[in-house]
């Protein structure tokens, strides 16, 4: 059933990308102008000069984005000390660990960088704490590493200690991230409160802003506390009305749409 809910998903995800439609409707007022119907013709590129202008104009995505970034608030964790926490989860979706690095024989990361970095200096910074990074591959045909043996040797060759590091390398969303790291932080949450005679605490996560929300409610409904550390904002506080990019419209627009189907999926599925 997960295997089909992962396949079903990344086919919803396809049908919904914005410059997907694009394509569509191009290809329907070709097919209407062979069949001599000009005036449809011009309908449905009309739909694709509409579709093109929506995607572009940055703050039709950028308004309903920056609501769902906002959604979780963020904890100033750097005011905390490291007694507070159990321990760090690193969320993949920022490496790509998969033929071009098995090609090129380098790790390359990508847009959700951050994810990344911010682990790399949390991880410095609280060097006794465990941390675990959960990922395998989105992608319905994976070749190479996984991501969480990507970052494995990405914490070599950055020297990190790697003393409490754990990885789980099977999830391919984010469902799956959580249900297979649930046994890992409980035992190492039982035995943290064991050594220190207390109850367990929460884990600091680390994933992007707009899927911070859906991570939070879903580590929730497992009963697992969390500290949210969402990084990659992609808005800021105000929106440039003027502001017109095709490439970071689509971009936009697909953290939106793929947030907001998740959501709806996940909650008709009973994982939130």
């Amino acid at each position: 059933m997960d295997t089909l809910f992962f396949v079903f998903s990344k086919i919803v995800q396809f049908c919904i990308e914005p410059l997907n439609w694009v394509i569509v409707f191009v290809v329907l007022s070709l097919l209407l102008l062979s069949l001599r119907k000009p005036h449809l013709c011009k309908r449905f590129l009309l739909l694709a000069l509409a579709d093109l202008l929506l995607v572009g104009w940055l703050p039709t995505s950028g308004v309903f984005l920056r609501s769902l970034e906002d959604a979780i608030p963020k904890i100033q964790a750097a005011q905390m000390s490291e007694a507070d926490f159990g321990g760090i989860i690193i969320l993949g979706g920022a490496i790509e660990g998969g033929e071009i690095a098995l090609d090129r024989g380098e790790i390359s990361i990508g847009s959700a960088a951050e994810r990344v970095t911010k682990a790399f200096e949390l991880i410095r910074k609280y060097p006794d704490l465990p941390f675990i990074f959960s990922g395998f591959s989105g992608r319905l045909s994976p070749v190479g590493l996984s991501e969480a043996d990507a970052f494995k040797q990405l914490v070599a060759e950055q020297s990190l200690p790697d003393k409490n590091a754990h990885y789980e390398n099977k999830s391919r969303n984010t469902y799956e991230n959580v249900v297979l790291m649930k046994p890992m932080i409980l035992k190492l949450g039982a035995k943290s409160a064991k050594e220190a005679d207390a109850p367990p605490k929460p884990w600091l996560l680390i994933t992007s802003a707009s899927h911070m929300y859906r991570s939070v409610k879903i580590f929730q409904k497992q009963g697992i506390a969390v500290i949210p550390v969402p990084v990659d904002y992609q808005t800021g506080n105000r929106l440039h009305w003027g502001s017109f990019d095709l490439m970071g419209g689509a971009k936009q627009w697909n953290n939106l749409l793929h947030e907001m189907v998740g959501l709806l999926a996940y909650w008709i599925t009973g994982k939130i």
